[in-house]
């Protein structure tokens, strides 16, 4: 198990649910965390908080929806810390709507934050991973990525083309030692969830934290045995399906 302490790691969607719990997590590590997300008050209280336990802490508040704004995260994040480790492009949103009901505007922001952000965000990084000794990018999906639910069409589109590039990402950057690794979880206990899935029982849903442990597990486990890709099921889903 290899060290993360001082490593330079970006987390989009950092300032709540998965996010946080990963920041919080990688916080112990004693890694430099560079926290991206839209709500700058959020982002603050999260800076002052870490600053405490003394992890060296960079904050961009950004709508990660604008023009150009996966190149602008990562060179803001180079011109703090001046070089990059590992990318977790764990912003995501979500829609449920039948498909006929799903408005050009809907798709649109659905397939941004869930494909184009995380994609280019990945493109912008590479070639300072490149220089890294612990190169890792890891994308953060969901069940949808490989099944399909009733009325959640879009939301289901834009994690296949997540899951898509993903694996040919992993192909075209294994020749410079960067490590690709896709996390496919099932309900998970965050706003995004209870919006979406309300029916789902609070108490069976994956909590953020055991997210954010196996994250960590997959960063400091670098050895021989490649993990590609980790499906997480909830413990009320019957296994396997």
């Amino acid at each position: 198990m290899i060290s993360l302490e001082n490593k330079i790691i970006l987390i989009t969607g950092a300032s709540r649910g998965i996010g946080e719990e990963i920041v919080r997590r990688l916080s112990k590590e004693r890694a430099n965390l560079a926290l991206i997300a839209r709500d700058a008050k959020r982002l603050k209280e999260l800076k002052e908080e870490l600053e405490k336990e003394n992890t060296n802490v960079f904050t961009l508040p950004i709508d990660l929806r604008e023009k150009n704004a996966p190149r602008i995260v990562v060179g803001e994040v180079i011109k703090y810390f001046g070089k990059l480790d590992i990318l977790i492009n764990n912003a995501g949103t979500a829609l449920s709507k039948p498909l006929i009901e799903t408005s050009e505007e809907e798709w649109d922001e659905i397939m941004t934050i869930n494909a184009k952000v995380p994609y280019f965000l990945c493109k912008y990084a590479i070639p300072y991973l490149k220089n890294s000794e612990i190169p890792t990018i890891i994308n953060i999906s969901s069940v949808v990525g490989y099944k399909g639910y009733v009325n959640q069409s879009a939301y289901t589109a834009s994690k296949h083309a997540l899951h898509g590039f993903t694996k040919v990402l992993a192909q075209e950057v294994y020749e410079y030692g960067i490590r690709v690794h896709l996390i496919s979880p099932g309900g998970v206990a965050t706003d995004l969830v209870n919006k979406v899935r309300p029916d789902l029982q609070k108490a069976s849903l994956i909590q953020p934290f055991e997210i954010a442990e196996i994250i960590v597990f997959l960063l400091k486990f670098r050895n021989n045995a490649v993990i590609d890709e980790i499906q997480i099921r909830r413990k009320d889903n019957i296994p396997w399906r």
